[in-house]
């Protein structure tokens, strides 16, 4: 079964929001919901020595998705390109995986009453790209297989070199989204610092 994933170069990252645009018009998202987020993780040193980057927060195409196994409806699936999606007609706004997911990455809309998340512009079919990936000015986004080692976003991975690719915190649901960050760019910083992703108790 494929995976369809997304590999995020945050070198190349530059923080114009363009793919936040995108993925709200791609997807006539409502106001005050947003399924693709850029969060500025930063500046920290000490002046002169001060480095910032930028951060795209989506939904991390987990291969245990905890938003799927508490689905009391079967509404949260995956398709089969792997991707993690939400049947509007069985979702029944229980909100449990919003719960679930660890990056904050699902949206209740109070308008329709249902849950909602990045699809990866999957109604766009190959070879068409996702929306935030056509709209990307600095070519910082690549989306494709995970599992395929002969695919773009692992032969990337590959070239960067495994202390430059990172990953969000894997609570157990085995993320594969994953973003490329060199030291040259700044220093990855660790779960403590996102305060958009709070520890939990």
């Amino acid at each position: 079964m494929k995976k369809k994933s997304m590999l995020i170069d945050l070198d190349r990252c530059i923080g114009c929001f363009s793919c936040e645009v995108a993925c709200k018009n791609e997807n006539n998202i409502d106001l005050g919901i947003q399924w693709n987020k850029v969060f500025t993780i930063g500046p920290t040193g000490v002046f002169p020595d001060l480095e910032m980057y930028f951060l795209p927060s989506l939904c991390q195409a987990c291969d245990s998705a905890p938003c799927v196994a508490v689905c009391p409806t079967g509404a949260s699936h995956v398709n089969a390109e792997g991707v993690i999606l939400v049947d509007h007609q069985k979702c029944i706004g229980c909100m449990a995986c919003i719960t679930a997911c660890p990056y904050k990455a699902r949206s209740f809309n109070t308008k329709s009453a249902v849950v909602e998340k990045c699809t990866l512009c999957d109604h766009l079919k190959a070879p068409d790209k996702p929306a935030c990936v056509k709209a990307c000015c600095a070519k910082a986004r690549f989306v494709g297989d995970f599992d395929d080692p002969g695919g773009e976003i692992q032969q990337r991975i590959k070239k960067a070199g495994e202390k430059n690719v990172h990953a969000l915190p894997d609570a157990g649901n085995s993320p594969t989204m994953r973003y490329i960050l060199s030291e040259k760019t700044a220093k990855w910083h660790d779960r403590k610092t996102w305060v958009f992703f709070p520890e939990k108790n």
